[in-house]
């Protein structure tokens, strides 16, 4: 009779599941058959009138010298990722609409092909929609408008107001111009997190710990009230590095010296009160800007310097209609390639979607490269703050079965390659980061809370028995002592495997390795310093290492990442807008204050641990890696 009954159940566990899985296919059939209807509607072609040659012959005439408008709108990213419709819109009525998502090389590769097009006769940087992006990957867009410039076009920024990553690629151009009521906003870096260790005791849950790592500080939030000092020296002494450099970077630009940039509270509110409290007029005066113009008269200076459209503006053409008409990244590739994996996000076990580092998924992309004999060197492109310690090792040796096999590994670090996103670099033939990359963190931890006395706060207990030390061990039981010694030598295992690999692979005793790991966060330029990187550099000099290891002359770029197909890039880009709308609908019902808490990346970071995956708990992850 139990049997019978489990076999009921396990049958109406099998129905459901499988009634989730049609309802959700029918909407989305549905939905996608909607926008297609809409997409034919918006693009189908419409015939020119009987006789109308003059029109016949403008869709044919050859176009006039024009600029390239950079008007990116969105994040800047290492992959896109690809998007559930009806995920967009539920994630919209929650308050977190979906941007266009804009890659860094597609960026970089559109604005070096407009430099030799004879057709683009200058760059006009208009970046208001941009939202704040790391340093490290700005540096590399500034790389391709300082090659821009090199081909004698000018560059031009337009803008009512900058933020600090707006301007610091504005900073490149010849001419800034702002409008008389805008402001230039330099904030500095900064990192902060949410500390929930009152509101834990209040709700009597039990945290528990389990680390190694005198600066992993990861678990702090649950732990403290504050940040630990450990963690506010080592914080503090990258996000200096970082100002600087770019401090250092746009005072070259503008010609001016670098204190004006990181002026104290005082000094400018005594400058401020000279100019009547006047931001624009102030930055014209000490060389921040160029000149000060509304909208109509930018237009007109823009018409003059590039040619006018005769309707009030001047000839360019917008990056989003450019883009797709230059040679694509993913490109066939040859017999001698350099295949190129994007490990960008957190790190998780099994298969992930892209945005995501998928354990399973990034070691098959890297299996793929080695099993391709075309394929002679492989490019890891790691942007990631790091996540399951069991994902780094599956993917991290697949890059060891690509070495045994001949082919050379380089890594490229951008933003961010720290704690995992470190242990899965550490054994390529050669890693090479920028100076303003976040790397290092190199520990171990494990936590979670448990709710017993919460349960018996309200009249709830357990009790029972078992087979085991570890048998009905659970958030509603405390933890008994003996397993959490078990737990803390088994993190204790995972931090000496961490630092035995830096040393085998980096060439460094323990004793050195152990001094530059503790979980301390470094910038690229003191990781260089410390030999847990071989060379200071972008993803350029990263292809050009792989091609020497390889002994390749002539080669090609194999992006082992399929490209969005151009109907799925229409769907990421119209979900975006359709979720956009019903998202505000829904957002204007929510207090200000509780969609921007949503929206926090100090809310995101602290509660990024509930998403995590590792089937043994154990956790690679630098939390204050993420800096705005």
């Amino acid at each position: 009779m139990k049997k019978l009954f489990r076999f009921i159940a396990s049958l109406f566990r099998w129905l459901w599941v499988a009634i989730g899985f049609v309802r959700q296919l029918l909407l989305n059939v549905l939905f996608i058959a909607v926008i297609v209807g809409i997409y034919w509607a918006i693009t189908a072609d419409s015939p020119l009138p009987t006789g109308d040659t003059t029109a016949k012959k403008a869709v044919q005439a050859e176009p006039a010298p024009h600029a390239l408008l950079l008007n990116i709108n969105g994040p800047i990213v290492e992959q896109r990722r690809r998007i559930d419709p009806i995920d967009t819109l539920s994630r919209n009525a929650l308050g977190q609409p979906i941007e266009t998502e804009n890659v860094l090389f597609d960026i970089v590769d559109t604005i070096r092909h407009a430099a030799t097009d004879d057709k683009i006769n200058g760059l006009v940087l208009s970046l208001g929609d941009m939202p704040s992006t790391s340093l490290t990957k700005l540096r590399y867009i500034a790389k391709a408008i300082d090659e821009f410039k090199q081909s004698g076009k000018a560059v031009v920024a337009i803008g009512g107001m900058y933020s600090q990553s707006q301007y610091y690629l504005a900073s490149y151009a010849d001419e800034i111009l702002m409008s008389p009521d805008g402001m230039v906003m330099l904030q500095g870096y900064g990192s902060y997190n949410l500390y929930w260790k009152d509101l834990l005791d209040k709700l009597d849950v039990s945290t528990h710990v389990f680390r190694v790592g005198t600066y992993k500080s990861f678990v702090e939030p649950y732990t403290r009230t504050d940040m630990s000092p450990q963690a506010r020296e080592a914080n503090q002494a990258w996000l200096d590095q970082l100002w600087n450099a770019y401090v250092s970077d746009v005072a070259k630009n503008r010609g001016i010296k670098a204190a004006m940039f990181s002026p104290s509270a005082d000094t400018l509110i005594t400058s401020l009160e000279a100019f009547g409290g006047d931001f624009a007029s102030l930055s014209k005066h000490i060389g921040i800007v160029d000149e000060l113009m509304t909208r109509q008269e930018i237009r007109r200076y823009l018409a003059d310097k590039f040619g006018s459209d005769g309707e009030d503006s001047f000839e360019y053409t917008s990056y989003y209609d450019y883009l797709p008409k230059i040679q694509s990244r993913f490109a066939i590739p040859g017999d001698n390639n350099i295949a190129v994996v994007v490990a960008s996000g957190p790190i998780m076990d099994g298969v992930q979607r892209p945005g995501t580092v998928g354990g399973d998924t990034t070691a098959a992309m890297l299996r793929d490269a080695r099993l391709d004999d075309s394929v002679k060197a492989v490019v890891l492109r790691v942007d990631s703050p790091g996540g399951s310690a069991f994902a780094s090792e599956i993917i991290r040796n697949e890059v060891d079965a690509l070495r045994e096999a001949g082919k050379p590994v380089v890594v490229s670090m951008s933003s961010v390659a720290a704690s995992g996103g470190y242990w899965i670099s550490a054994s390529a033939d050669r890693i090479v980061a920028q100076p303003t990359t976040i790397t290092g963190s190199i520990g171990i931890f494990s936590l979670f809370t448990t709710f017993e006395n919460t349960l018996e706060d309200i009249g709830v207990h357990t009790d029972g028995v078992g087979t085991t030390p570890f048998s009905g061990v659970g958030v509603t039981r405390a933890l008994p002592e003996d397993v959490s010694q078990i737990m803390q030598l088994g993190i204790e295992h995972g931090y000496h495997r961490f630092i035995s690999l830096v040393s085998t692979h980096r060439n460094l005793s323990l004793e050195e390795t152990d001094k530059v790991a503790q979980g301390r966060v470094w910038t690229g330029s003191d990781a260089l310093k410390f030999g847990l990187v071989d060379q200071l550099g972008d993803f350029d000099d990263a292809v050009i290492q792989a091609a020497e290891l390889a002994g390749l002359e002539n080669y090609q770029l194999d992006w082992m990442q399929k490209p969005l197909t151009p109907f799925e890039q229409f769907m990421t880009e119209m979900l975006g807008q359709t979720a956009s709308v019903f998202g505000q609908a829904m957002q204007a019902n929510l207090p200000t204050f509780a969609s921007q808490l949503l929206a926090s990346p100090q809310l995101q970071s602290v509660t990024m641990l509930e998403q995590f995956n590792d089937p043994q708990g154990r956790y690679l992850f630098c939390l204050n890696c993420q800096y705005q």
